[in-house]
């Protein structure tokens, strides 16, 4: 399953999903970027359709990074019909993403 994002995907994918989303945004020399792609891949197969997980690069999206005031990565925000529901700075720990998107999983 591909969860890269492109800017020409967003409006579809993100704001007009019919189910929660939570998109990484990412770029390739961030190295807590690099630690958290793991786990976000880890979340997309934990969310296996309740819940669409997508990354976004900001150095080839940064049209979108701009639009949601992406100053520093990685940000991870969540959306449901279209909203902003919740936004992440830094690396937490993925119950925080989970429970963002309405996912419950023991991750202890």
């Amino acid at each position: 399953m591909d969860i890269n994002l492109k800017a020409e995907e967003f409006e579809k994918k993100v704001l007009q999903a019919s189910k929660p989303v939570l998109v990484d945004f990412f770029a390739d020399w961030c190295g807590p970027c690099k630690t958290l792609g793991p786990m976000i891949d880890q979340i997309a197969e934990i969310a296996d359709g309740s819940a669409y997980v997508y990354k976004l690069n900001i150095d080839e999206s940064s049209s979108v990074a701009a639009q949601y005031g992406v100053r520093s990565v990685p940000t991870v925000i969540t959306f449901e019909n279209g909203k902003e529901t919740k936004r992440f700075t830094g690396v937490v720990h993925p119950k925080n993403y989970l429970d963002a998107i309405g996912i419950e999983f023991d991750t202890d």
